[in-house]
C-alpha cells in the first residue's frame, strides 16, 4: 500500500499549493500559539481556499479550550483534527470529527494500550519524545521501537528528512508520514526543493 505524505506547519499560501503539485495528500495547520509555525484562523482560511478537490486538511491543537476549537471549526473547513497534548479519549472524539491522535514516543509508552483507549482515533501519529515539547523537535526516535502490527493506522513523524525518509519508510511501512521542520528553509517557511527529494523518497520505497 502507497505510504500517504502529509506537510505540517504550512503557513503561506504558496507552500500548501508546492505541496499539492509534489503529491501530498495533506497539509497540516497548527493551531498552537507557542508553536513558531501557528497560523491564525484568518491565515488559515486564506490557504485553505486556495487548495484543489481531494487534499486533506488536518488541523493540529495542543491542549486547546474547547470554544476555542469551536471557533476555528466554524471558520476554517478542517477535515481532520489532531491533537498533539494530553487530551483524553472523550475530549478528541467530542467535536463529531475524525480524528488523530499523537503519542510521543517516551521511554515504557504502551502503545497497544493507547490503540485500545483511543479506539475512535483514525489514526496514531508517532513521535520524540521532549520533555515539555508537545512537536516538532527536528529529532527522530528509535522506528525499531514501533511495532509490526498495531490495531491503528500508524502515522510515522519526528526528525523526518529528505535522507532519511527512504529508510524511514522501509523499515516502519506506517500509513503516512507527516514533516514539518525537515522540508524547511527557515522555521515556517517550506524549502521547494526540499519538499520534492522528501516526495521522491518516499515514492522510491512505494
Amino acid at each position: 500500500m502507497r505510504t500517504r505524505v502529509k506537510f505540517c506547519g504550512i503557513t503561506r499560501r504558496e507552500d500548501a499549493l508546492q505541496a499539492v503539485r509534489l503529491g501530498a495528500d495533506a497539509i497540516g495547520l497548527v493551531f498552537y500559539s507557542e508553536s513558531p509555525r501557528a497560523v491564525s484562523p484568518q491565515q488559515a482560511y486564506q490557504i485553505v481556499r486556495e487548495l484543489p478537490p481531494f487534499v486533506t486538511v488536518v488541523g493540529l491543537f495542543v491542549n486547546a479550550a474547547p470554544g476555542y476549537l469551536q471557533q476555528i471549526l466554524e471558520r476554517v473547513p478542517i477535515d481532520i483534527l489532531q491533537f498533539h497534548g494530553e487530551e483524553p479519549p472523550e475530549d478528541c472524539s467530542h467535536y463529531g470529527r475524525a480524528y488523530i491522535k499523537a503519542i510521543r514516543m517516551a521511554e515504557g509508552v504502551d502503545l497497544p494500550g493507547l490503540a485500545q483507549s483511543y479506539g475512535s482515533a483514525s489514526a496514531l501519529l508517532l513521535d520524540t519524545y521532549q520533555a515539555g515539547v508537545p512537536g516538532g523537535t527536528g529529532r527522530a526516535f528509535d522506528w525499531g521501537r514501533v511495532p509490526k502490527s498495531l490495531s491503528k493506522a500508524v502515522i510515522l513523524a519526528g526528525g523526518l528528512t529528505p535522507e532519511n525518509i527512504a529508510q524511514a519508510v522501509k523499515q516502519v511501512r506506517p500509513y503516512a508520514v507527516d514533516v514539518s521542520g525537515g522540508v524547511e528553509r527557515v522555521k515556517g517557511v517550506k524549502d521547494a526543493a526540499k519538499m520534492a527529494a522528501f516526495m521522491r523518497g518516499v515514492d522510491s520505497v512505494n
